[in-house]
């Protein structure tokens, strides 16, 4: 694949309460050394910060760059709004939280053409810029945090179930009629399912890591997963074949804590012992990661419990 012969994309980014990350982002996409990105289109939701404004001055950099408005500011709703309007064969969705390195494009455009799929990504590298950044980092790149998903761990290339970000040919992303926009969260795994039961297959390719800057305190952390547990019931609900054990095991330990302190009142104490297994497994996953600090290894023992608690309140509760 050279010169005239590589398709024309688009890139489509949702935007929204990202002052801190968008200009990085833009920057990482217009050093891209794929040279037919046609279009970079950002839908701008409202923001508590002054992410319009970069946006707009991001907008003086290449006349690429479309700003168009999303109301809702719903992910789901910025991305078919920015599909809409596009003009590439191939649509590449970027996160305004993260950084692409310089062959993403390139490499996700040779992967979709050679493998034939309704979806090509990679993995969401975690990075960190505090302590706690990179604690979070760790947490989200350990499968005491997040379980076995590729995604977030890597592993050979080939089919999946999802992908972090994801590239998509226009038309047949167009025909299943984009992001389920009733789904604030995990509109991207409900689409994974529509593309295969569509016949298609969803194709995990290590070479695509993208860096990705974590939640930067606790209680946006545990909004977040919060809200990841929510929406999974949601898509799980609708599609409870798809279910995978990993998406599950949180609301297994919730049930087993509550279950145990019950007991522990009612029938012996000592069923309180699961507890002390389950606090015995979080400190030595947390001081195991030699290559933190000793108060980022403090910090993953409060984030992980944050994100396993958060995801299962989210998906027994959540509304």
């Amino acid at each position: 694949m050279n010169g005239k012969d590589e398709p024309v994309v688009s890139i489509i980014m949702p935007v929204r309460d990202a002052a801190a990350t968008l200009e990085d982002a833009i920057d990482s996409i217009l050093h891209q050394d794929y040279p037919s990105i046609g279009q970079i289109i950002l839908a701008l939701g409202p923001s508590e910060d002054n992410t319009s404004e970069i946006a707009q001055l991001c907008c003086r950099k290449d006349q690429r760059i479309v700003l168009i408005d999303n109301p809702s500011g719903l992910t789901a709703s910025g991305l078919n709004a920015a599909a809409h309007i596009s003009r590439g064969k191939y649509l590449v969705r970027v996160d305004s939280h993260c950084m692409l390195p310089v062959a993403y494009v390139t490499t996700a455009i040779q992967t979709i053409l050679r493998t034939e799929a309704g979806n090509v990504g990679g993995i969401q590298r975690a990075i960190g810029n505090s302590s706690y950044q990179r604690a979070v980092a760790k947490a989200m790149t350990s499968r005491f945090g997040v379980g076995n998903s590729k995604f977030h761990l890597g592993g050979q290339e080939g089919p999946t179930d999802t992908v972090y970000l994801g590239v998509y040919e226009r038309e047949f992303f167009n025909h299943l009629g984009g992001f389920d926009e009733s789904l604030v969260r995990n509109q991207d795994y409900e689409l994974n399912i529509r593309i295969r039961n569509a016949g298609k297959i969803i194709w995990f390719d290590p070479a695509l890591v993208v860096n990705y800057l974590p939640r930067s305190s606790q209680f946006k952390l545990g909004r977040q997963y919060f809200q990841y547990g929510t929406w999974k019931r949601r898509v799980l609900l609708k599609n409870p074949r798809s279910t995978k054990f990993r998406q599950i095991v949180p609301q297994l330990t919730l049930l087993g804590l509550i279950g145990s302190f019950v007991a522990s009142l009612l029938v012996n104490y000592w069923f309180s012992a699961v507890w002390a297994v389950y606090i015995l497994a979080i400190i030595a996953a947390s001081f195991k990661c030699r290559d933190l600090s000793i108060r980022e290894r403090v910090l993953l023992t409060i984030i992980y419990p944050t994100m396993h608690m958060s995801w299962a309140l989210g998906f027994v509760l959540g509304r």
